[in-house]
């Protein structure tokens, strides 16, 4: 009932702002974000986020297949060499390789249904929902013949790093009205845009979808040495060098009051 509660009073609090219903079903997405500002700090130890929202209707809920809610959270996408190791003479060393044309820093996926019930693989195509899905490895053929596991080496590492994840039946969707998910950012988040998506299916068929933004940004003394770094290179490597100067005179100084 708490539950309940709180999602009525988001779905009455969101602005009525709306996508078009690209295939007519009276139904279109109303959403909000609990923030749309993530700052990193010295002591940021990831975050999460809130989506939240209700579906608006300008007919009865329709008969037939229940509706589902997919939300993904992409980062800043980039271009990425994926390179095999094999041991050769003793020593490992780099074997294959192949370039992937976009892959994204961190991608999310949560769902009120397992994704094999949700989506359809043809708009999974269209709207490039899923981890693969969202990683453009066009041309990685012609560079090597096994060129998918190199793509799945990617996953399995980034899965391993949190920075890529699915939670499958994870978005709380209530009365086929109000929903929410909750989606968890890690430490190692990379600056820059991630944009929210969500999707409203029916029989594996995007009925609405709608887009936010979350900009996630250096604060505090993190961005003035990224800024320095960046922007004055040589005052920066200065600094960096009377640094670490006083850093080994302050250690060789308190060794020497150790000896004593």
């Amino acid at each position: 009932m708490k539950l309940h509660a709180l999602l009525c009073l988001f779905a009455m609090s969101l602005p009525l702002q709306a996508a078009d219903d690209p295939v007519g079903t009276g139904e279109t997405i109303v959403a909000g974000l609990s923030q749309n500002l993530v700052a990193i700090t010295a002591n940021f130890t990831g975050s999460e986020i809130l989506i939240y929202g209700a579906v608006r209707r300008e007919v009865p809920i329709p008969s037939g297949s229940p509706l589902q809610v997919i939300a993904t959270v992409q980062g800043p996408s980039g271009p990425l060499t994926v390179r095999r190791k094999e041991r050769r003479f003793g020593i490992w060393m780099n074997v294959d390789s192949v370039t992937i044309g976009r892959a994204p820093s961190f991608y999310a996926i949560a769902s009120s249904a397992p994704l094999s019930e949700a989506l359809s693989a043809t708009e999974d195509l269209r709207h490039q929902i899923t981890i693969p899905s969202a990683i453009r490895a066009v041309g990685t053929a012609a560079e090597a013949a096994d060129a998918p596991v190199f793509l799945d080496a990617l996953i399995r590492i980034r899965k391993e790093n949190l920075d890529y994840s699915l939670a499958e039946s994870s978005v709380d969707l209530l009365q086929s009205t109000l929903f929410r998910a909750d989606v968890a950012l890690p430490a190692n988040l990379v600056e820059g845009e991630y944009k929210v998506r969500l999707f409203i299916t029916r029989d594996g068929n995007v009925v609405d979808k709608h887009e936010e933004i979350i900009t996630v940004n250096k604060d505090g003394f993190e961005r003035w040495i990224h800024n320095l770094a960046h922007e004055q290179p040589l005052i920066y490597g200065l600094l960096s060098l009377v640094l670490a100067v006083a850093a080994g005179w302050g250690a060789s100084a308190a060794f020497g009051l150790l000896r004593r």
